[in-house]
């Protein structure tokens, strides 16, 4: 076994196959490192392709998501792969011109309109559910940020007049339901102010701080299944209606905050035993700091800095209980961080490609670069918060693809990572190494056009996504966006 998987020639590992069977539970592992030798080798630059937007592949590899340029019609294609012959040895030749089109690689399945007339498509949201092929989008109009106080809403807070998401069957583009938020304000970039697990479908409102719970059921349909915010359990505003609370006028803070309060102050007093010295410990602790809790919101951490705090509740919504709440700064939280990381990235129980993406918590490779990167740091404190400033974790947002798998390949994630964030243009291409021959080089990607000299004054902002990955193939697109220039669009396979 100690030499199985090590041969260089595919043909020779397809054959050692038929003979030797992988450890138990290390089927998936053993079928990805065959990607060490199905690498991308052949790039087609500038690709003749539709002016579309294209966003990402969805993680079972099945669709390529695409948006039209003026943000109102989605496009879905379905990626195959091209056929043609030579009348010599096709090693020697390039490939011919039909081959070097879009359409050679990918069959457009549809387009739809998602967006009306003053609405748009936000082209960094999309989630998708895989055991149905289902996906979510959003479109929204012109965000406002004179909005009008509002009962309920936070000052502040800039408004969306509306905010619609449509859950679509990617097999066909039926668009199967709708659900609308009015004069609200949700993140959409990067699918932040959502996340999906299974069929439940979490949705933050920022203006009105409201988590929304959706169930989507197998028919297609959203429904509403539980709102935390201003009430916890389901029959809280039932009860003080019926107390004649709300009747007088008399004010409350949302449940969410007093759940939260309410921890805090349980968790100051069993800090002092002493009785005497535990009123004083209340004082100093959390009545000193009590309006900052109150004012505290919820809130996607972007980054932190001296200045401003930041602080992970973990709630159980079966409960309404506040279980734990940690500041950005904390070591037991970084602690968690570094040895249970994949618990932070919740990947649906019947994905067999996202339990392999590499962490530092299940891959050796990757924990040696962060222990590194934190023995270089001048402050571990600083340290500990630009970890915690990606907490809490967006939903899909790395790529299942095995090129980023730490135990196959080694590159620069200066330059590309499996987080599906957009990167500057490079004038060199990104090498991917071979981890078992650290002096290999397996490929190369190179985005953007050959001619890059004749451009180089311009404004080059390389759109090079890792969600372009095919999660299967040796398929990659690389999207280079330059000012007042075309798109360029270039496509790396496997020839």
């Amino acid at each position: 076994m100690a030499t199985f998987f090590r041969s260089a020639n595919l043909a020779s590992r397809v054959f050692d196959r038929q003979f030797l069977s992988p450890r138990p539970g290390a089927t998936v592992n053993t079928v990805r490192q065959f990607y060490e030798n199905l690498v991308p080798s052949y790039t087609i630059c500038d690709i003749d392709c539709p002016d579309y937007s294209f966003r990402k592949f969805t993680d079972d590899g099945n669709y390529l998501v695409a948006f039209s340029r003026n943000h109102q019609d989605l496009i879905v294609y379905r990626p195959i792969w091209p056929t043609f012959s030579c009348n010599e040895p096709c090693d020697s030749h390039d490939l011919p011109p039909k081959a070097k089109k879009f359409d050679s690689f990918f069959k457009q399945l549809y387009s739809i309109s998602l967006a009306s007339s003053n609405e748009y498509i936000c082209k960094d949201f999309f989630l998708y559910m895989e055991c149905h092929q289902f996906g979510l989008f959003a479109t929204s109009t012109a965000q406002s940020n004179d909005s009008s106080a509002t009962e309920g809403a936070i000052h502040g807070v800039p408004s969306i007049e509306k905010i619609t998401f449509y859950l679509v069957r990617l097999d066909d583009g039926a668009i199967l339901d709708e659900k609308a938020f009015r004069n609200d304000f949700i993140n959409l970039a990067h699918s932040i102010g959502a996340y999906l697990y299974e069929d439940l479908l979490c949705i933050v409102s920022l203006r009105y701080q409201t988590i929304h719970v959706l169930q989507i059921r197998d028919s297609g349909n959203l429904v509403e299944v539980r709102k935390i915010g201003a009430f916890c359990q389901e029959d809280d505003e039932l009860f003080l209606h019926s107390h004649g609370q709300a009747a007088r006028g008399v004010s409350f803070l949302p449940g969410i905050k007093q759940r939260l309060l309410s921890f805090i102050f349980r968790k100051t007093w069993n800090e002092e035993s002493d009785q005497t010295l535990r009123v004083q410990h209340l004082k100093k602790k959390f009545y000193f700091h009590f309006q900052d809790y109150v004012d505290l919101i919820i809130w996607k951490v972007s980054r932190s800095t001296e200045q401003n705090s930041a602080f992970f509740a973990v709630y159980n919504m079966e409960t309404t209980d506040i279980v734990s709440l940690y500041q950005n700064s904390s070591e037991e939280l970084y602690s968690l961080f570094e040895y249970f990381y994949d618990h932070f990235h919740t990947n649906p129980q019947n994905s067999s490609h996202g339990n392999f993406i590499s962490s530092h918590s299940n891959n050796v490779h990757a924990l040696d670069q962060l222990r590194t990167i934190k023995n270089k740091a001048n402050s571990t404190s600083q340290f500990v918060k630009k970890m915690m400033a990606s907490l809490p974790y967006t939903c899909q947002s790395q790529s299942p693809s095995p090129y980023f798998d730490l135990s196959l390949f080694r590159y620069d994630e200066k330059l590309i990572s499996a987080i599906d964030r957009h990167r500057h243009c490079t004038e060199h291409p990104i090498k991917f190494i071979s981890v078992k021959q650290p002096n290999v080089v397996k490929f190369k990607i190179k985005p953007g056009s050959d001619s890059g000299a004749s451009d180089s004054r311009a404004k080059r902002i390389s759109s090079f996504l890792p969600s372009c990955f095919n999660p299967f193939f040796p398929l990659a697109l690389s999207i280079q966006q330059t000012y007042m220039q075309p798109t360029v669009v270039n496509l790396h396979f496997r020839r």
